[in-house]
């Protein structure tokens, strides 16, 4: 679902910088230090009276719009139900929203105008958008749980990503096409991926793996704007491409798989977490979809039968009874999830700090909400986990996803080792 862009040219990037570091530094200067509360919990930046402030950096309008509104309602379900429980320590939680549209600039301007004001960010959408600001968030020292899964964000403790990274992902992806779906040696593996970090990464993965089994990668690299894959298409069927991979959009999925259909290429499609929204399943790719695409997830999809994934299913129709549920509600949950764990943890260790709660996190060994992988934050250098779970597109199921392999690691993954950026 992210892109960490590399053609976001370091200019552009220091000039944004440039124009936001003054009011960045400013905002810091007029905070007041770390403080001793009645209860002897040491707080600090992003806490104000009795209200714990969190940030949010969205795309409720760009290329994952859909995605980026159910994380958002998401986490506004887990700060609504968390404050009428009593709060975090004695505080109440409080989440500050901003919509960046897929945008670098307004995903920069954001970070610098919440930053001064909250203890951390529960969602960040957008490898490239992190990545302009990472230097920064390291500064700041305000944690991030992106919506992110690029390798290029490991190595920061104060940006941890939360499941498989992309190039994981992918090479778990490619084990289903190999083990399920007839992929063998001296085949042609396709490969349609975003550029920058989000396809790059998961290229990484796909390269290894074919590699290790004896298969050639044909690459088709593309950009967040295009939508038609009919040239695509085109050229991986005059490969003679047996197995193809998306490391794109919804959209870029839905039109692949739907051209690839018409124009008879029969090759299984598997797209990473982000390539796929259950309103494609309406569309006229719909069939397409439910016939012959896959998807990587690093969890169990909404409609898993788990208790957990049966009340949060419950408890977001009865908060948004008009909007649909995806898996976007469970990543967002997660994140806040993780999130709430670590302030519980600051809490119980007297530090409500930025120092403290990303301290606090880097505790959790085996976090588990009860969507089938749990997540260890120990080691800032390595993904919290290196599993995917197989689904497929299902219309009459709750979410329209449903599971095909349970959470696993490829065999060939074990041997790979993801590069920080």
């Amino acid at each position: 679902m992210n892109t960490r862009t590399r053609t976001l040219t370091a200019t552009a990037v220091a000039g944004l910088l440039a124009l936001t570091a003054a009011c960045s530094s400013k905002a810091k200067d007029d905070n007041e230090g770390d403080k001793q509360s009645a209860g002897g919990v040491k707080t600090g930046q992003g806490i104000s009276g009795k209200t714990i402030n969190l940030g949010v950096l969205t795309d409720m309008t760009g290329v994952y719009a859909t995605l980026g509104k159910s994380v958002t309602q998401a986490q506004q379900l887990y700060v609504k139900q968390t404050n009428a429980s009593g709060g975090i320590c004695g505080y109440q939680l409080k989440l500050t929203v901003r919509d960046h549209g897929y945008d670098p600039q307004k995903a920069v301007a954001g970070y610098t105008e919440l930053e001064p004001d909250v203890l951390g960010f529960t969602q960040f959408i957008g490898s490239p958008f992190v990545a302009a600001v990472e230097k920064r968030i390291g500064q700041d020292k305000a944690l991030v749980l992106p919506q992110a899964w690029s390798a290029n964000l490991l190595g920061d403790p104060y940006v941890r990503v939360i499941g498989s990274t992309y190039d994981y992902e992918t090479i778990n992806a490619v084990d289903f096409l190999i083990k399920e779906k007839g992929l063998k040696k001296g085949d042609k593996l396709g490969h349609v991926y975003f550029e920058g970090d989000y396809g790059e990464n998961a290229l990484k993965g796909s390269k290894f793996i074919a590699d290790k089994a004896g298969l050639t990668v044909v690459e088709q690299k593309i950009k967040p704007t295009d939508n038609d894959m009919t040239a695509q298409v085109a050229a991986l069927k005059k490969a003679g491409v047996k197995g193809i991979v998306i490391s794109a959009g919804p959209r870029q999925a839905a039109s692949l798989v739907g051209v690839a259909a018409a124009a008879k290429l029969a090759a299984p499609i598997i797209g990473n977490n982000s390539a796929f929204a259950p309103q494609l399943l309406a569309t006229q790719a719909g069939p397409a979809l439910m016939k012959n695409y896959w998807v990587a997830s690093p969890s169990l999809p909404i409609g898993a039968d788990t208790p957990e994934a049966k009340k949060l299913v419950a408890d977001y129709r009865k908060a948004y009874p008009k909007d649909s549920l995806d898996n976007g509600v469970v990543a967002g949950w997660t994140a806040a999830s993780a999130f709430g764990d670590a302030l519980k943890k600051a809490c119980a260790d007297k530090d409500l700090t930025r120092e403290g709660v990303d301290k606090a996190l880097l505790t959790l060994k085996s976090f588990d909400n009860g969507f089938g992988t749990a997540q260890d934050f120990t080691d800032p250098d390595a993904p919290s986990s290196r599993q995917s779970v197989i689904l497929q597109p299902d219309k009459t199921a709750v979410g329209g996803m449903k599971v095909v392999r349970e959470a696993g690691e490829a065999e060939e993954a074990k041997d790979y080792a993801p590069s920080a950026g």
